[in-house]
C-alpha cells in the first residue's frame, strides 16, 4: 500500500518513541514520511559531556534524529522548526498552528500522526504541539481536496501502564507515577483504536533509540523490560470520529483507501 504520513511532535526522540516501531514496520514500502519536530531539543539533557555543549546541543540532537530515523531503515522528509525547548506553550499558537498548516498543505498527507491533549507526558511543548496540530489537521482538510484522511494520537493504555508498573515493583524498582513531572499518564482501554504489534522491530527500535546518545536513552529501565515498552506502539483514533465499541486495528493505514 503507498501513503503519505506526516509525524508533528516537539523533540527529537519524541518521534522515535511515539513511532519508530510502527515505521520501521513500514519501512521498504511505498511510504511518504514526513517528520515535523517543533524544537531542536536544546535543553535536553547531555548524558556524556564529551558529545555537546549546551550551545551545541540542538544542533547535535537534530543530527541524532537524523540518525535513529536511518536505525530504522527509513529516510524521512525531516524539519526542524527551531522553536524554544521547553517554551513551546509561548509561542503564539497561531504562529504554530500556520506553521503546521503550511506544511500539512504542502504535503497533503494521508495519515497525521501527534500528541492527544496529555501530550503522553504532561509536557507543556507535547501539550501545546498537539492541541495546534490538531487546530491544523482540520483548518488543512478543509482546504484540501485531497489528503488528510485520518488523525492519530500516540498514546499509552492504562493497562500497558500498570503492566510496566507491576514489573518495575517485582524487579525492586520504583513504578513511574502519573502524578509527576513529565511522568507518562494511562488513558482508557476505549480511547485506543490502534495497536500495533512492533516486536519484529524492537531491536531496530532499540537502535534507533541509542543514536539518541546524548539523552542517555533506556539507561534506567531494566533490560528485560525493553521489548515490554518498546513492543507495542498505541494510538487513539481523533478523526474520523470512532465509536469507543468500534474494532481495534493493528496497523495504523488499516482500512485506508490506497492513496
Amino acid at each position: 500500500m503507498s501513503a503519505s504520513i506526516c509525524c508533528l511532535f516537539a523533540h527529537p526522540d519524541d518521534d522515535t518513541y511515539g513511532v519508530g516501531g510502527t515505521l520501521a514496520r513500514l519501512a521498504g514500502s511505498e511510504l511518504e514520511l514526513t517528520v515535523v519536530l517543533a524544537t531542536s531539543g536544546e535543553a535536553g539533557e547531555i548524558a556524556d559531556p564529551s558529545l555537546a555543549t549546551r550551545e551545541t546541543l540542538g544542533a547535535v540532537r537534530e543530527a541524532e534524529d537524523r540518525a535513529s530515523w536511518a536505525a530504522l531503515g527509513l529516510e524521512p522528509d525531516l524539519r526542524f522548526l527551531r522553536y524554544p525547548d521547553g517554551k513551546v506553550a509561548d509561542v503564539p499558537p497561531e504562529d504554530l498552528v500556520g506553521a503546521f498548516v503550511a506544511i500539512l498543505l504542502e504535503r497533503r498527507p494521508d495519515l497525521v500522526v501527534t500528541f492527544g491533549p496529555d501530550g503522553i507526558t504532561g509536557h507543556p511543548d507535547h501539550v501545546a504541539v498537539g492541541k495546534a496540530a490538531t487546530e491544523a489537521f482540520h483548518l488543512a482538510r478543509a482546504q484540501s481536496p485531497d489528503g488528510f484522511l485520518r488523525l492519530l494520537y500516540t498514546v499509552l493504555s492504562a493497562e500497558r501502564l500498570t503492566a510496566l508498573n507491576e514489573a518495575l515493583r517485582a524487579r525492586g524498582h520504583e513504578p513511574l507515577d502519573p502524578l509527576q513531572p513529565f511522568a507518562p499518564r494511562g488513558v482508557p482501554a476505549e480511547r485506543v483504536g490502534v495497536v500495533v504489534d512492533c516486536s519484529e522491530v524492537v531491536p531496530r527500535k532499540v537502535e534507533a533509540l541509542r543514536r539518541h546518545r546524548t539523552q542517555g536513552e533506556l539507561e534506567d529501565l531494566p533490560y528485560e523490560l525493553w521489548p515490554v515498552v518498546l513492543g507495542r506502539e498505541e494510538f487513539e483514533i481523533a478523526w474520523p470520529e470512532r465509536s469507543p465499541t468500534g474494532r481495534v486495528l493493528h496497523d495504523v493505514l488499516e482500512g485506508m483507501p490506497d492513496a
